[in-house]
């Protein structure tokens, strides 16, 4: 009997409840800023917001956000910051828009030379952290300048005197790969939804939606991934490891430094990707593209979860605290709000979440 007894309190056997283990998931304060946030705009904002096409209007701003704060995200939990990555958008973006209309590569050859390049400063990022011992908010505040600076020169050198290089989109006109990047898709199911009479007509007949941006699903892919690999491999384990104390994991065989060169190699590369996309969709690139991005895909993990001392957070977190960057900013144009208020809310938000995660590592610790 005083066996079972001892086994009743054995904290390693105790149930917890079902409010216990909600309270402990890293993307519940994204997931309750969602709810709020949509509350705040039906009261306020008019109908044509939460149409079909108003949630793709949102959308496609919160996934271009997205693919960024994911990838920010984890290299958070991995116990370091990027904050190159806003300047890597514009930096790729020059390096993509040489390779197809100053060299007329087509975008087989374009896309994975740009990727490795991004690939390649990623990896020169971590390995200056890990060689110095410098914090990684130093080496990538560098970088912020020392990539905006040669994004600055190298345009002008390529166009002659131009911060702006133009004649994407017809350099990549009819490439096979470009749908991928640009565009809608599933424009055939949006024609069968509008022949039924679920999505609404423009006078010609046509669907008033083409069909889902493309960075959307590439958001919704990454987000997918990202949440695979933190949950369910080897990869994801040797993160929050990482991220919880590198000393401890290096002792138990994690690869540590492998782990964090290769997520610094990560968060270029989704920068690189939201540069393709950005730059295929306008038909241009520029020097201030991306400007502010890394600091708005920051907020974004820290609203999904992600502790500022690494070893904690979600995918699924930044996903929807991305989300709740595109409706504000989108729906703020359906309201009688000052659209500057949008400032605001990013250091509210900041705030609120730095003390809800706070809260809830001292909850998950145990912490007084």
């Amino acid at each position: 009997m005083a066996v079972d007894a001892t086994a009743q309190t054995d904290e390693r056997i105790k149930s917890e409840s079902f409010t216990t283990r909600m309270m402990k998931r890293p993307e519940l304060g994204a997931i309750g800023g969602v709810i709020l946030v949509t509350i705040f705009f039906m009261v306020t904002a008019s109908g044509s917001m939460f149409t079909l096409a108003g949630v793709m209007n949102f959308l496609t701003p919160a996934a271009q956000l997205g693919i960024l704060g994911i990838a920010a995200a984890m290299l958070m939990i991995g116990g370091e910051f990027d904050l190159s990555i806003g300047s890597m958008v514009a930096f790729a973006g020059m390096i993509f828009g040489v390779l197809v209309v100053n060299m007329g590569l087509p975008l087989i050859f374009a896309i994975p030379l740009t990727l490795g390049f991004a690939a390649a400063m990623g990896a020169v990022n971590g390995a200056i952290v890990l060689k110095t011992g410098l914090p990684s908010f130093i080496v990538t505040l560098a970088f912020l300048f020392i990539l905006r600076g040669a994004s600055l020169v190298g345009l002008k050198l390529f166009t002659g005197g131009s911060t702006q290089l133009r004649g994407v989109r017809d350099a990549v006109e009819g490439d096979w790969l470009t749908p991928l990047f640009s565009g809608d898709a599933f424009g055939w199911l949006f024609v069968w939804l509008a022949d039924a009479g679920i999505v609404p007509t423009l006078r010609n007949g046509a669907p008033s939606i083409p069909g889902i941006p493309v960075e959307i699903l590439w958001f919704i892919a990454m987000a997918l991934i990202a949440t695979f690999i933190l949950l369910r491999t080897p990869a994801g384990n040797w993160i929050f490891a990482t991220g919880g104390d590198k000393n401890a994991a290096s002792n138990s065989g994690v690869p540590v430094r492998r782990v964090k060169i290769s997520l610094f190699m990560l968060t270029a590369c989704a920068a690189a990707l939201v540069a393709i996309i950005t730059v295929i969709d306008t038909g241009s690139t520029d020097a201030r593209r991306g400007f502010m991005k890394e600091f708005e895909a920051i907020i974004a993990a820290v609203i999904g979860g992600c502790l500022l001392t690494g070893g904690y957070g979600s995918a699924i977190g930044a996903f929807f605290g991305a989300i709740i960057f595109g409706m504000v900013t989108i729906g703020l144009t359906y309201t009688g709000f000052d659209q500057d208020w949008f400032q605001v809310f990013l250091g509210a938000m900041l705030l609120l979440a730095v003390v809800f995660n706070n809260a809830i590592r001292k909850r998950v610790t145990g912490e007084r």
